[in-house]
């Protein structure tokens, strides 16, 4: 699995799941599904957690989106679902999730209905 996209990924997830102040156990468990899903390997969840400690949201926001450009169109479109999906799962959609979602979509060139349809065929 391309390493690029993996941490790409950690840093929008991380991004998403601290926009509302807080990382519940369902957004913990969502977080482990996904790097199950996308082989991630427990040492790079925790070098990306070490790495992400005391950064700003723009720098994170910003790597995140550096590593996904240099993805396949596959694998942004995969991360964009997985993010949608994540968006929902503390059971409320909060509007700093919203703008970053889609604010983050448009920058990769990825289509938000295709993110759409993907989600809920999975």
């Amino acid at each position: 699995m391309n390493e690029r996209y993996q941490l790409g990924l950690l840093n929008l997830v991380h991004l998403l799941i601290s926009a509302d102040g807080v990382i519940d156990g369902n957004e913990r468990s969502a977080v482990s599904r996904i790097c199950e899903m996308e082989n991630i390997p427990e040492t790079l969840l925790r070098r990306f957690e070490s790495d992400v400690q005391g950064m700003k949201e723009r720098d994170i926001y910003s790597k995140g989106l550096e590593l996904l450009s240099q993805c396949t169109e596959e694998e942004k479109l995969r991360a964009f679902v997985h993010l949608y999906k994540m968006s929902e799962v503390d059971g409320r959609v909060h509007v700093k999730e919203v703008r970053l979602l889609l604010y983050s979509i448009k920058l990769a060139g990825v289509e938000f209905d295709d993110v759409v349809k993907l989600a809920q065929k999975k």
